[in-house]
């Protein structure tokens, strides 16, 4: 098979169930050989996101605030902006083993590993919308992913820098928030469903943000610099100043974060 051909035919899919047999036939194929592109390859520069045809994209200012979480549509909401974002991961992972194809074979078996749990957390959740009566793509939705993809297109450093191991990580922060909100509504079915979805989310992202913090280290190692350009490199796309009422700190210490680090993205505490 033409590995990078079926990747790229995975990241413009707009379809769940094509994505999912492309990238287990990439996976399939990287576990066994190792992956050489052909001579002719220049990775392809996106224009639009593969959900273009599905969602209504507008202006993040624009997206309401999801407050009316005691009714279904308040709920699908809520639900819908989370599988979005799981969604953006699935394109995410893929994007990097498309885009820098000359990392190691076990960076390439790491994202697409992770495609597929962001794929497996995507179903679980649209599953939850149609439950309340909705499907992905009834809301509209933000592109700022896609957006900071392209941003970091030329950097592999920088793209393990801010993609997982700032807006993934960011996640494992908002994650807690948005089940606290919830906690008392937790005896309805489907917000208990919700609930589980979120816990088992959590725990797989922990693994994520550290897979994308051993190839930040791995990248800093080899190029002989100091793991502290992760603030420079921060500073650069303006998220410095960003504020963060509420640093989850154990999960970031089992993603790989040192105390320093955590300290200076704003915890009080850390041991």
């Amino acid at each position: 098979m033409n590995f990078f051909e079926t990747l790229r035919n995975a990241l413009i899919s707009d379809d769940i169930n094509t994505k999912e047999a492309l990238v287990n036939q990439c996976f399939s194929y990287c576990t066994k050989n190792i992956t050489i592109k052909p001579l002719d390859f220049i990775p392809e520069i996106f224009t639009q996101p593969s959900y273009f045809s599905r969602c209504s994209i507008v202006d993040p200012k624009e997206l309401p605030k999801r407050n009316h979480l005691d009714t279904n549509e308040g709920l699908a909401a809520l639900v819908h902006a989370i599988t979005h974002i799981e969604y953006s991961a699935i394109d995410l992972a893929l994007d990097a083993v498309y885009r820098f194809y000359d990392m190691p074979k076990q960076f390439k078996l790491d994202w697409l590993e992770v495609a597929l749990e962001e794929i497996r957390h995507y179903k679980m959740l649209n599953g939850i919308l149609e439950e309340l009566g909705f499907k992905y793509g009834d809301f509209d939705v933000h592109q700022g992913y896609f957006d900071i993809s392209r941003q970091t297109d030329n950097s592999v450093i920088e793209r393990m820098a801010v993609v997982p191991r700032y807006y993934e990580a960011s996640g494992l922060d908002v994650n807690p928030q948005i089940m606290i909100k919830l906690d008392n509504k937790r005896k309805v079915p489907i917000v208990k469903k919700i609930i589980e979805a979120l816990h088992i989310i959590l725990d797989e992202e922990i693994g994520h943000v550290g897979k994308g913090d051993k190839w930040f280290k791995f990248l800093c190692d080899r190029d002989n610099l100091s793991h502290n350009i992760y603030f420079e490199i921060l500073e650069k796309y303006e998220l410095t100043t960003k504020h963060r009422p509420h640093i989850n700190v154990e999960a970031r210490k089992l993603a790989g974060f040192s105390c320093d680090e955590i300290k200076q993205l704003g915890a009080k505490e850390c041991n």
